[in-house]
């Protein structure tokens, strides 16, 4: 259906899902014109004391601010944001290291998702064309015909027809399960063997920060590692990534094992959490699991399309999850504009272009967690980052550090992995090149100097033979 240009009726949309992603797309929505309806299961978090669900708080960067921008909103959440420079590592006997993201100092932003969540929706509702509607459930899609029927607390079964629909509804979507009843879509989801668990670190007793805050703060512990993000009411938000063995045989061991714990692995994190919000975090809570979801298409027709978590959901040990969901928004609109809102054409594009990109953010996001909770450690990881900063610096138009790439760009997630193994290829290539040539000179060093040698060696003892022979006729 073309729904742009000239006396084309106004596209009625839907979007189901009011997170991060469903709030900001209902803006994009809305400056285009459309009429938008924004579906919720919860209720308004913004009336909500707590707000049950995952509240790892969140690393903006590049591609995020990208889309916060185009909606008006970049220098308001940035500003309630707090910039980490480097990872600040702490080892097990307490020493401190940091490593740079950027050799010019840029830096990602740690944001609280509530308040970013929050901030959206009312953005979203100063809209006049769009409307919020919180506590309807999602229980019936005919998506050929656009209908969507939603269930409210109070029992009642309310219906509309829509012209597109976003699915935007998270990991466990239930608008990708309706996509999938009508279309023939390549689906993967993998549970990784290691849960989290949020642990509350509180201001130091002067009311300042209890550590550092322009820090992305690491404890890499191998098989698990915790992590600390800074908030503006000067607490961290901590978060423990381990195995879910391990966080079942330290709840065997009650209280004191969770303390003993700590001694062992995080001994320099007691202090600042606190030992009694330790016991009380880990016995009255458990690891919760995380998910990295693929699938392909995005789309059925011109009907509806999936986007963020729904579409690609992924471990956060990138920071990217966010960022990803919030490009989507970017791309999907810059797509929009080059079909004039055609969906017949549009819908295809979004998804042979974003899933590449958003699979292969997958997969970096896995290997990001080998290198927080191991790599980081690693000798070889830190001459391979020193080397990698050493090229950037050297050539900063055609080489970049993955990290770089990933972060502050906005190049494709797909080209990022292609252009970062190219580079691998290249810097192995000259690094063996210049041993062979170095040890080719040393060989032909060696060779003239034993030939040397031998060559005076030749007229010494031809010397010496001359000499003796003359002394004895003497």
């Amino acid at each position: 259906m073309d729904s742009g240009g000239g006396d084309t009726p106004v596209v009625k949309a839907a979007v189901v899902g009011g997170g991060l992603v469903g709030a900001l797309q209902a803006c994009f929505l809305a400056k285009r014109g459309f009429q938008v309806d924004l579906y919720e299961g919860r209720e308004d978090i913004r009336k909500m004391e707590v707000v049950k669900g995952r509240s790892i708080n969140l690393a903006l960067s590049i591609r995020g601010r990208a889309a916060l921008r185009h909606v008006g909103l970049e220098e308001e959440i940035t500003s309630k944001g707090i910039p980490m420079r480097a990872r600040r590592i702490h080892g097990r006997d307490g020493t401190l290291t940091n490593q740079p993201y950027d050799k010019d100092g840029q830096a990602i932003l740690s944001v609280d998702r509530r308040n970013l969540n929050e901030t959206l929706l009312t953005k979203a509702e100063t809209f006049p064309n769009v409307k919020l509607h919180f506590s309807h459930k999602l229980t019936r899609a005919d998506l050929d015909k656009g209908e969507l029927a939603f269930s409210t607390p109070n029992g009642d079964a309310v219906s509309d027809t829509y012209d597109i629909v976003f699915g935007t509804d998270g990991a466990y979507s239930t608008m990708r399960r309706q996509l999938m009843r009508v279309n023939r879509i390549n689906f993967s989801q993998e549970y990784i063997p290691h849960g989290y668990m949020e642990l509350f670190i509180p201001p130091a007793k002067d009311g300042s920060f209890g550590m550092l805050p322009n820090y992305l703060h690491i404890w890499p512990r191998d098989e698990f590692m915790m992590i600390g993000l800074p908030n503006q009411d000067k607490t961290f938000t901590g978060t423990l990534f381990m195995p879910f063995d391990e966080f079942d045989r330290v709840h065997a061991k009650g209280e004191e094992g969770v303390i003993a714990f700590f001694q062992e692995h995080f001994p320099d994190a007691i202090n600042i959490i606190g030992e009694e919000n330790l016991r009380k975090t880990f016995m009255s809570s458990s690891g919760l699991p995380m998910v990295s979801v693929k699938c392909y298409p995005y789309h059925h027709k011109d009907k509806a399309v999936i986007m963020g978590d729904a579409a690609h959901a992924m471990v956060p040990f990138y920071g990217q999850g966010m960022n990803c969901g919030f490009e989507d928004c970017v791309v999907l609109d810059e797509i929009l504009d080059k079909h004039n809102n055609n969906f017949k054409t549009a819908l295809p594009e979004f998804s042979k272009i974003r899933s590449p990109d958003a699979q292969a953010m997958c997969d970096l996001a896995m290997y990001n967690y080998i290198e927080m909770r191991h790599l980081v450690n690693s000798k070889l990881f830190l001459m391979n980052k020193k080397l990698d900063n050493f090229l950037f610096w050297l050539f900063p138009r055609s080489y970049m550090p993955l990290y770089n790439m990933v972060t502050f760009s906005r190049i494709r997630y797909s080209i990022v992995i292609n252009k970062w193994k190219h580079q691998k290829k290249v810097v192995r290539f000259c690094l063996l090149s210049t041993l062979i040539a170095l040890s080719m000179l040393l060989g032909v060093g060696f060779w003239n100097r034993s030939h040397i040698t031998h060559h005076h060696r030749f007229h010494w003892g031809s010397h010496w033979h001359h000499f003796r022979a003359r002394w004895l006729r003497v």
